[in-house]
């Protein structure tokens, strides 16, 4: 593996996702979250003639890991326009997708992306930096109430009233522009016991706003739906209990709301069949080798 992308990001559960692609050797895939480059490298090395991967990256900084190999094409925008690219690069049908929606550890490691309570910096979180509001903007702009619904529902805090009404009347004497200054508003509220993972918590919710992650994993799990053609794998690694419920709901019903549908005869309609009925987590090994796996969680599902 290549020193750039071990310091990027370490790819997770790599020969089980990449498995469970099923991959042939003249086939067409995609890589929807490219990051580091390490599961594309290992779909790439299965790959021979006629093989074809298409891998998707927002952020430019991944543009830095990309792999010179005929077979390879890099799309650089956000994993929501699945359907459009393929379509413009003149793809119909795929036999496999491939979804890692961990945030790199490059991010988290990046003081100026803001990422991280770990470090000071602007508070940006914008995995495209050259578009939408910063994570500063959402803290100074967003209502009191709009500001509690983030926290509870993408950060799942119970205090998220708390939180909402101290950034405002915070915000009201000065604008919030730092993780610093962010953390000395915020830090209070939780206990010392708990307060890295509140922290987590608040960071990871402020970074689903900032990106409209939930709205692009929807976009992009349904797209992706349509371009599997029969036989193909859906094959996703989640890290929180948000986007896994979308993936299972998909897996299941075909939907990220879950909700099943019946033909006249009173058949459930679902488009997928599971491949792995139990979830596929990393081993000992692996969450010894990079802490940041513990909590991925792999799901994979082949289309009827």
């Amino acid at each position: 593996m290549e020193k750039d992308e071990l310091t990027y990001h370490v790819p997770v559960l790599l020969k089980e996702s990449v498995d469970g692609m099923n991959i042939r050797p003249d086939g067409v895939y995609v890589d929807v979250t490219f990051g580091g480059g390490g599961h594309s490298r290992e779909i790439l090395s299965r790959l021979s003639t006629g093989g074809r991967l298409l891998g998707f990256d927002q952020d430019e900084d991944a543009e830095r890991n990309l792999v010179d190999n005929p077979h390879f094409t890099f799309v650089r925008s956000n994993f929501r326009y699945l359907h459009n690219f393929l379509r413009y690069h003149g793809i119909e049908e795929v036999d496999a997708i491939l979804a890692d929606l961990g945030v790199s550890s490059h991010h988290f490691d990046d003081s100026e992306r803001g990422f991280s309570f770990r470090f000071d910096g602007a508070l940006d979180m914008r995995m495209n930096k050259r578009a939408g509001d910063t994570a500063a903007d959402v803290l100074n702009t967003y209502e009191e109430g709009r500001l509690a619904d983030l926290f509870y529902l993408y950060g799942e805090l119970k205090n998220s009233r708390k939180l909402a009404s101290v950034i405002v009347k915070t915000r009201s004497v000065q604008p919030i522009q730092t993780i610093g200054e962010f953390l000395e508003i915020i830090k209070p509220l939780f206990g010392r016991e708990r307060e890295k993972k509140e922290l987590a918590k608040v960071f990871q919710a402020l970074r689903i706003e900032v990106n409209r992650e939930m709205d692009a994993l929807k976009e992009m799990l349904q797209a992706a739906t349509e371009a599997l053609k029969p036989g193909g794998r859906l094959v996703v690694i989640t890290y929180h209990s948000l986007e896994d419920r979308m993936v299972k709901n998909i897996m299941k019903t075909g939907n990220v709301e879950g909700k099943m549908t019946q033909d006249f005869f009173g058949n459930i309609q679902a488009p997928f069949r599971l491949v792995n009925n139990r979830v596929i987590i990393p081993d000992e090994a692996e969450i010894a080798r990079n802490p940041r796996s513990r909590s991925a969680k792999l799901r994979i599902a082949e289309k009827k």
